[in-house]
This record gives C-alpha cells, sequence and structure tokens, in this order.
C-alpha cells in the first residue's frame, strides 16, 4: 500500500460546454487562477477525456450534446469522487436538484461571475486535495481506494460500485483470505448469508471479466471459504 500525495499544482480542470463564448470564459477565469484546463464540447468527448485523464475538478454545463450533463456525472460518480460543478440555466431547476442528488458538488447558473466562479471551482479543489488518497498497487493494477477507481497498466477500468469495492475488499486484504462472510459485510453491509455466495460468485465473475485476460489473476477462489487477490511483483 502507497500513500499518494496531491499533486501540489497545477490543479486541473476538466471544462465541458458546447457554447464557444462560455468555455472561453470559464477557461479564462481558471488559467487566470492557475488552473491548467482540458475542454471538451460535447458529453462523449468529455468521457473519454476524464477515463485518461487525471482531474480535480470537473465542470459540466447540463445541456450538452451526445452524452448529458446528468447521464456523465452519474458515469463520473459511478468510478470517481472528483468534484463536480454544474453549470445551468436559471430554467432548469429540476434538472439541477437532480444533478445535486446524484452527486454533483456545486452549481453555477447563467449569467454567473467569472471571478465567483473562480473561487467556487478553487474552495471545491482545496476541500478534493485536502482528502488522503490512499492507492493499493499490486503489480499491473491500481486501486484507489478514495476515488473508488481501478486501474489496469495505467488504463481506466470501468467497474459498476458493487464490483469496485469488491475488488477493494480484496486489495485491503492482498495476500489472505477473504472469506463469503466477511464479503457480504464490507460489499454488502449484511450479514444475511441465504443466496449470498451465488451472488459473490456472481460479482466475482464480472470483475474477472472486467479485467480481461488478468482476471483470474487477481481474483482466485478458495473453494468453500472465499477470495483471495495474491501478491504480484511490481515489475511484470
Amino acid at each position: 500500500m502507497t500513500e499518494e500525495p496531491r499533486r501540489a499544482a497545477p490543479p486541473r480542470a476538466l471544462i465541458v460546454d458546447d457554447e464557444p463564448q462560455i468555455l472561453m470564459i470559464m477557461q479564462f477565469a481558471l488559467e487566470t487562477a492557475g488552473f491548467a484546463i482540458v475542454t471538451a464540447n460535447d458529453g462523449a468527448r468529455a468521457w473519454e477525456l476524464f477515463s485518461c485523464g487525471d482531474f480535480d475538478v470537473v465542470v459540466l454545463d447540463l445541456m450538452i450534446p451526445s452524452v448529458g450533463g446528468l447521464a456523465l456525472t452519474e458515469r463520473i460518480r459511478a468510478v470517481s469522487d472528483v468534484p463536480i460543478m454544474m453549470i445551468t440555466a436559471l430554467s432548469e431547476e429540476s434538472d439541477r436538484v437532480r444533478g445535486l442528488q446524484i452527486g454533483a458538488d456545486d452549481y453555477m447558473t447563467k449569467p454567473f461571475s467569472p471571478r465567483e466562479f473562480a473561487l467556487r471551482a478553487q474552495a471545491l479543489v482545496r476541500r478534493w486535495r485536502g482528502r488522503p488518497t490512499t492507492s493499493i498497487v499490486n503489480g499491473a493494477l491500481t486501486v484507489d481506494i478514495v476515488r473508488h477507481r481501478v486501474l489496469l497498466d495505467g488504463r481506466l477500468i470501468e467497474m459498476p460500485a458493487t464490483e469496485t469495492h469488491f475488488l477493494e475488499a480484496l486489495a485491503l486484504h492482498m495476500g489472505r483470505s477473504v472469506s463469503y462472510r466477511d464479503l457480504l459485510n464490507q460489499v454488502w453491509a449484511t450479514h444475511e448469508t441465504n443466496g449470498g455466495k451465488d451472488m459473490i460468485k456472481m460479482t466475482a465473475y464480472r470483475v474477472r471479466q472486467a479485467l480481461g485476460d488478468e482476471g483470474r489473476t487477481y481474483v482466485r477462489s478458495l473453494r468453500g471459504v472465499g477470495y483471495t487477490m495474491p501478491i504480484l511483483p511490481q515489475e511484470r
């Protein structure tokens, strides 16, 4: 297990908006505040950039093409706790409430003050960077316990939350067996064992599928006991 300190500077922001003028205003405001900026004008491109990047804050307009702002927020929240700021119109109150419910951290309505926008983005980053980051590295696999992300050979592996929590439970006990009962407690927060073993086996299968050829390397079954993640050398 290794402790990775937050980068000192500059914070990185992903800004997503299909209105060039608004995008330019937000980019200028954050660059003036010392941010490094990556931009996208639709949700599909934003998700592509997010999946292969490392950001301290995501700023997105709700009304973006391809993949909408709410859907993009849900995708990001499935794999990361990075701060998300929504940009909305006054008429989009219900969408704004929905966005906050599914995990957005803040919002601003158009028109907005670029200075206030930058200050609020900085506040989100301060809270984000102030949190401890604990990543477990095992061979080519990295399990980020705080951000709930899984990377294999540096590539982000998309997994639903349950599968991610399952892999985290194994990583936290790397080299040791984790019983079916303990997995039920740690992943599903239950001690109810009726049908639990089959549920665990199906989750393990899906994790292996997500990891591809390396699946059985990192998720090994122990007949009648549970599962384990063996310790692998860092250089492979």
